[in-house]
C-alpha cells in the first residue's frame, strides 16, 4: 500500500513537472481601456480615515491631500443641506483582484469584466484616491445606478471639481450617463506657476 501512495506522489510531481512553470495569465492593460495608470498602492502610512461606512462600519481610508480635500467637501455639501456618505475609499490590490476574479465570472471574460471593475493594479483605489459615495437620504442607491438622482449626486456634478475630485468615466464614455455615478477620483488641479517653472 505505502509503495502504491508512494508511486501515485511521484506521478503527480512528474506530471506537474512535464507540465513545466504555470501558464503567466495575460493581463489586462487598463492604460487601453481607461486612458490611465499603473498605479501604485497606497502606503498604510500615508491614509487618513474619512469616516465609516454606514452599513458594514468599515472604515474608509482616502490617501491625506484626497482625505483633505474630501473633508472640505463633505463639509461644503453638508452646508447646502447634503450628506455625502463615504461607502469605499482605499482598497487593497489583493482585495482588487479578488474583485476582478468575481466579475470575470459573472461576465465571462477578463475584456468584459474590466468594463465594470478595474484590473489590480489600474484602479484608483489601490491608489487611495478614489472614493464611492452615498447620500445619506437614500441608502438603498449606494453602489446602485439610482444614485444619479440623488441630490448628492446632483450636488457633486456642480460642485466636487471645485475640490479636485471627478467623475470617473472610461475613456468611450462619450456623452452617455456614467457606469458608476457613485465612483469619484481625485485629481487636484495643477499648480500651472509651479509646473512652468524650469530648474
Amino acid at each position: 500500500m505505502k509503495s502504491l501512495l508512494a508511486g501515485l506522489c511521484l506521478l503527480l510531481v512528474a506530471a506537474n513537472l512535464w507540465a513545466g512553470p504555470p501558464a503567466k495569465r495575460r493581463g489586462i492593460d487598463g492604460r487601453a481601456l481607461y486612458g490611465y495608470g499603473p498605479f501604485e498602492e497606497a502606503q498604510e502610512s500615508n491614509l487618513e480615515s474619512i469616516g465609516e461606512y454606514r452599513s458594514s462600519g468599515r472604515i474608509v481610508k482616502l490617501l491625506g491631500p484626497a482625505a483633505q480635500s474630501f473633508r472640505e467637501m463633505q463639509a461644503e455639501a453638508l452646508r447646502d443641506g447634503v450628506v455625502l456618505v463615504p461607502v469605499s475609499g482605499f482598497r487593497e490590490n489583493k482585495r482588487q483582484a479578488v474583485l476582478f476574479r468575481r466579475a470575470v465570472r459573472k461576465h465571462g471574460s477578463q475584456k468584459k469584466a474590466a468594463r465594470w471593475v478595474a484590473p489590480p493594479g489600474f484602479s484608483h483605489h489601490e491608489a487611495g484616491l478614489a472614493i464611492d459615495l452615498g447620500d445619506e437620504s437614500s441608502p438603498q442607491c449606494d453602489v446602485r445606478r439610482c444614485f444619479n438622482k440623488t441630490r448628492a449626486y446632483k450636488w457633486l456634478t456642480e460642485n466636487a471639481e471645485r475640490f479636485g475630485f471627478a467623475l470617473n468615466r472610461p475613456r468611450s464614455a462619450g456623452s452617455r450617463p456614467p457606469r458608476e455615478p457613485w465612483h469619484w477620483r481625485f485629481m487636484p488641479p495643477v499648480d500651472t506657476d509651479q509646473a512652468s517653472t524650469t530648474d
